[in-house]
């Protein structure tokens, strides 16, 4: 893939104590993903596939149209922020995945979100294997 099509993603989760129930094993949480159009092009979102992680390895695969609802079209420069969440069974996850792309010369690519850390504070550190 050319510069013209280059998108840089950034993820900051962040665990929801208020809406998890340990107890019952349903750890609750948000991720914000900010999506920049750092190419010469831009580009439809179209798609999203996600990987979701659980600590005993389980895996929820997530895929649909577009995110929060919506398909943004991303000029060069431009950035695209929205907040959604997950809940794992256990108190510690990864996520990983990638977005499909258009761009306006028809020209179709993914754009990969690197995996990140879901982990409440209750959880010890050497959770994830």
């Amino acid at each position: 893939m050319s510069s013209a099509y280059a998108f840089h993603i950034t993820v900051k989760p962040n665990y929801l104590a208020q809406q998890s129930h340990p107890e019952k094993g349903l750890f609750t949480f948000s991720y914000t993903v900010t999506i920049e159009n750092q190419g010469d092009v831009a580009a439809q979102l179209v798609a999203r596939h996600w990987e979701i992680e659980d600590a005993h390895g389980q895996v929820e695969k997530v895929d649909g149209l577009g995110v929060v609802g919506q398909q943004p079209l991303l000029q060069p420069g431009e950035a695209f922020e929205y907040t959604s969440g997950a809940q794992l069974r256990t108190p510690a996850g990864m996520m990983s995945g990638h977005y499909f792309f258009v761009a306006v010369d028809g020209t179709r690519f993914d754009a990969a979100i690197s995996p990140f850390v879901l982990q409440s504070q209750d959880s010890p550190p050497d959770t994830l294997h």
